[in-house]
């Protein structure tokens, strides 16, 4: 299951990325982190040092060696520079597996229990010269390749506020995890996601955190009604974590924060028709408004009819 964290700056949703992550590690589930926000602090939310941290090969930094190795001979994709970041896979493209033995689940650093790739922080070269969407790209290329199974999950932290639905990467997840603290602006940013994404049939469950009681709970439900699933409230072991001390065991009550979200995310119906449909959606989208323009070809005839995802050879493990 493909999930993502998502909410305004300073939400938390990187220290909640890294708890389910945690969570899911700790119960031996097999796990791929990746830290797709432009502050790039999963590494460290999940016990690595900075220096071991910047150290993980950025997915960004690889985007061609990727761009590659997915196109791998689809008769469609004649170069990895045809390649933009809602191409879809095709009869020919390489699919990635969670575990699986390939040059982008190489660029991974193993890390809680869990596999951590990165998108790579933006820096002194990209400024005034591209956006941070360049770095999300490869994120949005891996998930359209992957095929995860039962059982598997890939956890993402995404950028702050909206900056998701500047492409499709919003659709490419079983769930959205909205990180929202009790206040105004914490709601407001459910509310913009909830008109972006109206069209585009994307659940979004939202996630209280920093919650003092019962009257934050009570703001959260009057704000955004059923979309609340469960909230997380102030905690001795997140502070540890954060001051980098002795793990601390978690507090019952934010463990079940924790389950419910994972019960959440197994109670939702695979839909690969539509994963792979909406992926040709943005692709055409993004081809007729640049993406023909910047590659110089029509990028539509990129799109295989014949292709299903995942292909039949691969339905019975997926």
């Amino acid at each position: 299951m493909k999930v993502a964290f998502v909410g305004k700056g300073g939400s938390g949703k990187t220290t909640l990325s890294s708890l389910f992550v945690r969570y899911l590690a700790g119960r031996g589930l097999p796990v791929v982190a990746i830290d797709a926000d432009i502050n790039q602090q999963l590494g460290v939310a999940l016990g690595l040092e900075e220096e071991q941290a910047a150290k993980i090969p950025a997915l960004g930094d690889h985007l061609t060696e990727i761009k590659e190795y997915l196109r791998g001979d689809n008769p469609r994709i004649g170069s990895a520079s045809a390649m933009i970041k809602t191409t879809p896979p095709g009869r020919g493209s390489r699919l990635l597996r969670i575990g699986g033995q390939d040059p982008v689940h190489a660029l991974g650093e193993e890390v809680a229990g869990a596999t951590l790739l990165v998108t790579g922080a933006f820096n002194d070269e990209d400024l005034g010269v591209a956006c941070y969407h360049s770095k999300t790209g490869a994120v949005e290329l891996y998930l359209n390749h992957l095929v995860d199974g039962p059982g598997e999950y890939v956890v993402v932290d995404m950028t702050a506020g909206a900056d998701a639905f500047a492409s499709g990467l919003f659709t490419r997840f079983d769930v959205l995890f909205l990180v929202a603290e009790p206040t105004r602006r914490g709601v407001g940013v459910y509310r913009q996601y909830v008109r972006y994404a109206a069209d585009h049939d994307v659940t979004i469950r939202v996630v209280g955190n920093k919650v003092h009681g019962e009257q934050d709970v009570a703001y959260l439900r009057e704000h955004v009604g059923d979309a609340l699933l469960t909230w997380v409230g102030q905690s001795e072991a997140v502070r540890a974590m954060e001051q980098g001390r002795a793990q601390v065991a978690l507090e019952r009550s934010n463990e079940a924060a924790l389950e419910r979200m994972l019960q959440e995310v197994d109670a939702q119906e695979k839909d690969w028709a539509k994963f792979h449909r909406q992926a040709v959606e943005f692709h055409i989208k993004n081809a007729r408004s640049w993406g023909n323009r910047a590659v110089g070809q029509d990028l539509e005839a990129q799109i295989d009819p014949g292709f299903q995802m995942p292909p039949p050879q691969w339905r019975r493990s997926a």
